[in-house]
């Protein structure tokens, strides 16, 4: 693991800083207008699946001269040469950060550590941080057990792949609010969290319990403060986007439990105004 190239690239007290936000549009023209709205409150995005298979490589080009860092959530998944393969291209992209499944095993993992180490020297940029991608938060204790076949609690089983992650010389990795803590307390001050399912304190929300029992989590119900009254779907109209995120939190909550990067994207991207939505979410973390 490099230690000098992480150094350079952990996050600064900002909370501007902290917050990326996700370039989850069809388009590369959409994700250019965004980020330009965003220029001045934010620093970074997180470009994911949908925008790089419309624009490819394209998209990262663009952000990068917006100003923003990008975090490439590709999730890359595969065997050790393909996995290997991609990070090298993607580090001689200039993305800051990106992320490999921990679940693909150590060698995996490892060929991804070592690819962006070797690609950083060969291309002369710093290296990326390499994040393992532990339980995505659309799965909760029900879904992991019955569906993928992982008998333990989702608090165990990230634990275990993030051990897996430092093992394989990954700098950290992506979990959701609930994790957060009990990753900090095994994990160190030097283990990277970022950490997706960030929803604003102002949307209303009742906590419930986890199917487990043990921890809370944020079960959202209401709409932001001054939005556009919902639109009941018909016939003529497509349904409306369901969140499809169930272990989340609050900002501050997730920053206060230790986590580094915080991902938002329909509070600000879906919000009728994206720079006083992000605005506000800068705010919530407390002044810069």
């Amino acid at each position: 693991m490099c230690r000098v190239c992480r150094s350079i690239t952990l996050p600064s007290p900002r909370p501007a800083d902290r917050l990326l936000v996700a370039l989850d549009v069809p388009s590369l023209e959409e994700a250019s207008e965004l980020l330009g709205r965003l220029d001045g409150i934010l620093t970074g995005c997180k470009i994911g699946s949908q925008l790089f298979t419309a624009a490819g490589p394209a998209a990262i080009e663009t952000a990068r001269k917006h100003g923003f860092r990008v975090f490439l959530d590709l999730k890359f998944h595969d065997i050790p040469n393909t996995v290997g393969a991609a990070v090298r291209e993607a580090t001689r992209l200039g993305v800051f950060m990106l992320n490999i499944h921990a679940s693909g095993g150590l060698a995996m993992a490892r060929a991804g550590a070592d690819a962006a180490a070797k690609a950083a020297g060969d291309f002369g940029v710093p290296r990326p941080l390499c994040l393992g991608v532990t339980v995505l938060t659309s799965l909760d204790r029900m879904s992991l057990q019955r569906e993928v076949g992982v008998p333990t609690s989702v608090d165990a089983h990230v634990l275990h792949l993030a051990g897996l992650a430092r093992a394989a010389g990954l700098d950290g990795c992506v979990a959701s609010p609930q994790e957060i803590s009990s990753l900090r307390l095994a994990m160190g001050p030097e283990w990277i969290i970022v950490t997706p399912g960030i929803r604003p304190a102002e949307r209303r929300a009742q906590p419930v319990r986890v199917p487990d029992g043990r921890s809370p989590l944020l079960q959202t119900g209401g709409v932001e403060r001054g939005a556009e009254p919902v639109r009941i779907p018909d016939r003529r109209s497509p349904p409306l986007q369901p969140d499809d995120q169930v272990r989340i939190a609050t900002p501050r909550r997730a920053l206060a439990a230790g986590a580094d990067y915080l991902v938002v994207g329909r509070p600000i991207s879906a919000a009728p105004d994206p720079a006083a939505a992000a605005a506000a979410l800068v705010a919530e973390l407390g002044a810069p």
